[in-house]
């Protein structure tokens, strides 16, 4: 039976966690191993985790494993690579502090889309919707998951939200994030486990679901321009200068074109 990890990274989260923690332990999937890794965090968003995990380790029915780590880091990335190291399920997928599963048996879904019998593929992946500060839907997501990814997919972009990407552990561990990027590490990240799941001669599974509803306003969109010299530069380093140059043009005319 496939187990799934999922890992929280927070630092003064409290006014958005709850709904997190509260989507993880309604669902009806029972193999999960939930890692919360909070970066010492000023407000009560230490105590809410210890409080869930509490909540947690006393429902019977469950067999949810939730893990609460409060220590100083060095970025969010950082705390993303310990929460690499720490997993011991199948699959890893990162579920930010506001970010819910659309459904309570989105999990079941997810782990349905692998045949009995079949060898574990390397992603699993799904559609994203956008939800605002009330968990209200305000829109699909603006890229759409390709029928087939591979990983030269995400020379159109990241086509695939971050939180939709459920990656094998054993990929994780042979990739982590590559601290030098600040914002858009999980791009590079993503390019790299594809990557690796190739060489290994692995599938990647569309769940042909939507499997996350992201919170509207992560880091990179707070840091937009910084955050697209950063994209670019990791494209450049994947798909080459010349490549990523002339799809750029592209994407410029194209935003004009639409104006």
């Amino acid at each position: 039976m496939i187990t799934f990890t999922i890992i929280t990274c927070t630092y003064n989260a409290a006014s958005v966690l709850q709904r997190t923690l509260d989507s993880v332990l309604k669902q009806t999937y029972q193999n999960v191993e939930h890692i919360i890794l909070d970066g010492k965090s000023k407000d009560n968003t230490l105590q809410m985790a210890e409080r869930y995990k509490l909540v947690s380790d006393n429902v019977e029915e469950t067999r949810h494993q939730v893990i609460v780590v409060s220590e100083p880091d060095k970025g969010l990335y950082d705390a993303m690579n310990k929460g690499i190291d720490k997993a011991t399920g199948n699959y890893i997928v990162f579920l930010n502090a506001g970010d819910v599963f659309p459904t309570e048996d989105t999990l079941e879904t997810i782990a349905n889309s692998v045949g009995e019998g079949e060898e574990l593929p390397g992603v699993l992946y799904g559609e994203t919707d956008v939800v605002d500060d009330n968990g209200t839907f305000i829109r699909h997501r603006r890229l759409q998951v390709p029928k087939a990814l591979s990983w030269r997919s995400f020379k159109w972009g990241m086509l695939v939200c971050h939180q939709a990407f459920y990656a094998r552990v054993d990929l994780a561990r042979e990739n982590h994030y590559n601290l030098d990027y600040r914002l858009s590490a999980d791009v590079d990240w993503c390019i790299r486990i594809m990557k690796s799941a190739e060489q290994h001669h692995l599938s990647l599974c569309n769940v042909n679901a939507v499997i996350v509803n992201y919170l509207d306003g992560g880091m990179s969109i707070k840091n937009h321009k910084a955050s697209l010299k950063e994209r670019y530069r990791i494209m450049s380093s994947h798909y080459g200068f010349i490549q990523t140059s002339l799809l750029h043009l592209w994407f410029v005319i194209r935003s004009l074109l639409k104006k």
